[in-house]
């Protein structure tokens, strides 16, 4: 059954929708604001660039984030609005580094149509009142209280009905707004009014005016000495006070986002929708404005938001491209341009359409979305794991080992890197270009393999080979000292710290020195009854140079043993069962704890408290003290060390089959996303496993003497390079809607099949479209086959051995059928009409489910004798969907324009047809995200011994950038979380006092209902942040220690 739903995100909101900046938390610090529709950022302004202090989820979609300073306060707070009527006023606690509410309320109204041009929030700069427009025709009013506390909320009327903006004025006496709108001739106009707040009322304002440019979509107010307002047309920009007006011309374009530079307001920034930056100067004398000038400065990605911090940097917030933090220069570089992109911010957002594929063929899904538009259009890989950033290669075979020296003890970076081999050693140094070369130390035995090596104290160097331990001068490199294997012995396992060594010979004996200065002394012997297999002593604990334990793996009785220094007394043995020997043990230490790390000669790693490497590596790190493993995007590696050189700081030197790589390592986070940037927009995507390739849908847009023109493609592209093979262009006007990789009954070859739409201005509906099918020969695109359709082929699906196709209202059947003796074609065998628009479609089976654009989900049947499809049953509710995926054999999953989920399922023991023929909705839950697209698959590997293993997943991407999972959990396991949830949300409060179960429930125009059969794991998992007094009280409520509470959330973190 998948009526039981988990939904957790995998990748966070990207999208950046608005940003402001101010003195949030403390009167002297600068912060960068920044909302992604349902997360907050506060950022810090330091020398070194943007710092992060908080990013937390807001229990709705932001509509407004506005800073304001109320009177008598050192510092800004923070307002907030969201989409379904809620706003709260935030403060930050400096003591806990959190949002504490300082009001909050619900501002929706029992009647009233919600604006068409989305919610707008105003505060008035002299704070005493808050403006919100949220219905057609009224404008709500907060007011504030001479204390700066929010009083009761009334609202005023507001003629003009097509309201595009409003804006406080500064400098007025009475608080006063300025209103751009449209009238029913479609003639935009700007007035003014003062909000009487002891009348509840407008009264006249002081100036307004008529017939602004057609395209007038944004109100910039300017602060004192100036004041008045800025209009942004698409062909003009006017400025505009009760005593001054004065109009500039521009090149045609739409504002999208502005910055104010100077806080007198005499200079703007303006991103337009092609992502060109400009700079609006505001000449004038003194208070008086004589003119305005505007001047590019250069391009940026597509700005929604734009915050100037200072001296010159900028935050520019995207939704359709990354965000950036700029630097605008004096002077312009070789383009001409005064933008120098010193940040970029990766978002996904919108995510129209992606693939999920195993290109590594490791049993591991990627996925390839398509991010991004206009412009600022690309595909991103996602990938759970670590990266390594190659900073350097070199070709080297048959390395057996690698480690690192500093040349003092005082250098703060190494300067040697030890690589051994079969039979000799070689020494590799950075010299003056930072390159690497090979060069001698004197003193280390060169013709043998070594075992290991070491920094040690006084300057010295330790180099172990099977005959002997060297001790070596780091400043003269010659030889000090040396202590040789008994007659008859070979060392053959070794390990070494600063002061230490630690040796095994063969026959079980184990050997300890101690490194003195030009001293090698020789402090205790013990004879074990197995051979060793691995050894460590690298120091955890107080002493950096000195450890007091000694990890020792053995052969034969497959066991971990622990001996105390320098006496080696057996602390304790830990059988670990099985037949695999241990290949490498490792003391070490992550947040204050001990840990005792243990790699099996099989890739299994195993981790043991203590109380006081695999082909296949992994990073290992520790969150709020757990142990979390990451997958290193790397292939094989046999042999690595830390190489930490002052060209390459904090880097890894790493052995690969053939080659030596020196690479960092990424910050630890779960996915890693490479960017494929196309300069165009990717609409659709799809791979093909035989020709190791992905087609593309793609628009691109370009612009010439004022006309924008769109031309479609269908490109194909390398799936391990992503680079162009082939494209093949689609006609004027017509759009690539759908695409698909499949084959057809009796043929052998896999086709590519495209659905289009031929999209004309003076149609509704698409009256046209084609399905193409294409073979890819000698990586080219070869079209085989091409049917004209009735209109826009919305969906492709293999079915059968035939092609499903959605166009328009019908859902239609195609064969493909031998023409003559060399061509073929497809041929119409059935259809099904009785929708309104199916948009989205999915096939098990001979079962269909239709997702329709208003009519909700349907399921069909094609009945093979008949050669037909018939309508099932359906849903009845009027949903609006975004699309549509079968869980399983019953139950399919939808996600509608209002931001929900939503499950249904076939009632086949119904006892009347009217029963049987209603799909029943058996679980509701509002997402707050826009689904693009769901496909069946997993981000992580599966590990099958887990119990997440067997748990069946589904990825959705969103217009916010959002990858996300759907896992259908066990019954009980879902009960149990159930319970977990509901006792989270008492201790979890929402940011604002915004409420967990209001935002969660399903909610459309027509009805508001609480989530059902679905969880919150971005709730769920959060248990494992919280205080561990916090975590004891559900352990408490639950009845569940808080081990098992832990381990049960991590399983889920797994999921992805």
């Amino acid at each position: 059954m998948s009526v039981w739903n988990y939904v957790v995100t995998a990748h966070k909101p990207t999208n950046v929708t608005h940003s402001c900046v101010g003195n949030l938390t403390s009167p002297h610090e600068l912060n960068l604001i920044i909302a992604k529709c349902t997360r907050i950022e506060i950022h810090l302004l330091t020398p070194q660039g943007l710092q992060p202090m908080l990013d937390v989820p807001i229990y709705g979609r932001i509509s407004t984030l506005e800073l304001f300073r109320p009177h008598g306060e050192a510092q800004d707070f923070l307002f907030i609005a969201t989409e379904r009527y809620k706003f709260c006023v935030l403060q930050w606690d400096a003591e806990t580094s959190e949002l504490v509410t300082r009001a909050m309320g619900d501002v929706s109204d029992r009647i009233g149509r919600p604006t068409d041009n989305g919610q707008i929030g105003i505060i008035d700069p002299d704070c005493r009142l808050i403006g919100l427009h949220l219905y057609d025709g009224l404008f709500k009013v907060i007011p504030f209280d001479n204390k700066g506390q929010l009083k009761e909320a009334f609202n005023i009327r507001l003629e003009e009905l097509q309201v595009l903006d409003i804006k406080f004025l500064y400098g007025c006496s009475k608080p006063t707004i300025v209103v751009l709108y449209q009238d029913n001739r479609d003639a935009r106009h700007v007035k003014t009014y003062e909000v009487v707040l002891k009348d509840k009322d407008f009264a006249e304002g002081p100036w307004s005016q008529n017939n602004v440019d057609n395209g007038a979509d944004l109100l910039i107010p300017v602060p004192p000495p100036l004041c008045g307002v800025l209009i942004i047309g698409e062909e003009t920009i006017v400025y505009c006070s009760a005593n001054a007006f004065k109009a500039i011309p521009i090149r045609p374009s739409i504002t999208k986002a502005y910055g104010r530079v100077d806080a007198d307001g005499s200079r703007y920034l303006l991103g337009d929708h092609a992502g060109l930056l400009h700079l609006l100067v505001i000449t004038h004398e003194k208070e008086k404005v004589t003119g305005l000038k505007i001047e590019l400065l250069g391009e940026t990605s597509i700005a929604s938001t734009i915050s100037y911090l200072d001296n010159a940097f900028v935050f520019i917030g995207s939704s359709y491209g990354d965000s950036q933090l700029i630097k605008l220069n004096l002077q312009p570089d070789s383009k001409g341009s005064y933008v120098e992109v010193l940040e970029r911010y990766v978002n996904l957002g919108p995510i129209v359409d992606f693939c999920v594929v195993d290109l590594e063929r490791q049993g591991q899904g990627q996925v390839v979305t398509c991010s991004g538009a206009y412009k600022d259009g690309s595909l991103r890989i996602v990938r759970n794991g670590i990266g390594i950033n190659e900073q350097a290669s070199v070709e080297l075979q048959g390395i057996k080992g690698m480690w690192s020296l500093r040349s003092s003890v005082d250098d703060p970076y190494d300067t040697f890197l030890v690589v051994s081999f079969i039979s000799e050693t070689r020494i590799l140094a950075m010299n003056l270009e930072d390159e690497l070369e090979e060069t001698e130390i004197e003193g280390f035995c060169s013709q043998v393999q070594t075992l290991f090596c070491h920094d040690a104290v006084h300057n010295q160097l330790v180099q172990v080979t099977s005959s002997s331990v060297r001790l070596v001068s780091a400043l003269t490199r010659e030889l000090r000292n040396e202590w040789f294997a008994p007659s008859g012995y070979a060392i053959n396992v070794a390990t070494a710290n600063a002061t230490q060594v630690l040796l095994a010979t063969g026959g079980g004996n184990l050997v300890y020195l101690e490194i003195g200065d030009g001293v090698l002394k020789e402090v205790k012997h013990a004879q074990l009854e197995y051979e060793i297999s691995c050894l460590d002593i690298n120091p955890i604990g107080d002493n950096p140079l000195y450890s007091h334990l000694a990890a020792v793996g053995m052969w034969t009785d497959i066991s971990i043993r622990i001996f105390s220094l320098p006496d080696l007394n057996l602390v304790t043995k830990q059988n670990l069962g099985g037949e695999i020997i241990p290949r490498s043990v490792l003391l070490c230490a992550f947040e204050g704890i001990y840990y005792l790390l243990c790699a099996l000669g099989d890739g299994h790693l195993l981790n043991f408290l203590l109380n006081m490497s695999t082909d296949r590596p992994t990073v290992i790190y520790s969150s709020n003290k757990k142990l979390l493993y990451s997958n290193v995007n790397l292939k094989e590696v046999s042999h690595m060390c830390q190489f930490n050189s002052a060209a390459f700081p904090d880097s890894l030197a790493i052995a690969k089959e053939g080659e030596l790589t020196i690479g960092t390592i990424d910050d630890i986070q779960k996915l890693h996303i490479r960017s494929i940037p196309l300069g165009e927009q990717a609409r659709r995507i799809c791979h093909q496993e035989q020709s190791r390739t992905f087609a593309v849908c793609c628009l691109k847009y370009s612009q010439s003497n004022a006309e924008e023109t769109e031309m479609h493609y269908i490109r194909l592209l390398d799936d391990q390079t992503f680079e162009f093979m082939s494209t093949y262009p689609l006609d004027t006007f017509e759009y690539g809607c759908s695409i698909l990789s499949c084959s057809f009954s009796d043929d052998s070859n896999v086709y590519y099949c495209v659905g289009t739409a031929y999209v004309l201005a003076d149609e509704n509906e698409p009256t046209k479209g084609r399905i193409l099918v294409f073979l890819v020969e000698d990586g080219k695109l070869q079209l085989i086959a091409e049917k004209e359709t009735k209109g826009a082929v919305y969906s492709l699906n293999a079915f059968n051995g035939k092609l499903l196709a959605a166009i328009n209202q019908k859902i239609q059947l195609y064969k493909w059928m031998l023409r003559d003796e060399t061509s073929r074609e497809l041929q119409s065998e059935c259809g099904h009409h009785g929708h309104i628009l199916a948009l989205y479609v999915q096939t098990r089976g001979d079962f269909i489910v239709v997702g329709d654009l208003m009519k909700s989900i349907s399921l069909l049947i094609y009945k093979h004798e008949e050669g037909a499809i018939e309508e099932r049953a359906r849903d009845y509710n009027a949903n609006w969907m975004s699309a549509v995926e079968i869980l399983d054999d019953d139950t399919y999953l939808g996600a509608e324009n209002n931001f929900n989920l939503f499950t249904v399922r076939k009632n086949s023991e119904g006892a009347t047809d009217e029963e049987r023929g209603r799909l029943e909705a058996v679980g509701e839950y509002h997402l707050g995200e826009f689904v693009n697209r769901f496909r069946h698959g997993s981000l992580v590997m599966r590990l099958p011994d887990s119990d997440v293993g067997q748990i069946p997943t589904i990825i959705f991407g969103t217009v916010n950038g959002v990858i996300g999972v759907i896992a259908s959990l066990p019954h009980d396991q879902y009960v149990f979380l159930e319970k977990l949830q509901s006792n989270l949300r008492k201790v979890i409060k929402g940011v604002g006092g915004l409420s967990h179960d209001q935002w969660r429930s399903f909610n459309n125009e027509k009805k508001m209902v609480d989530a059902r059969n679905f969880l919150d794991g971005d709730l769920i998992e959060s248990f494992l942040d919280l205080t561990r007094g916090k975590m004891d009280e559900i352990s408490r409520t639950m009845g569940v220690t808080v081990e098992e509470l832990c381990k049960r959330v991590e399983e889920l973190t797994r999921l992805h």
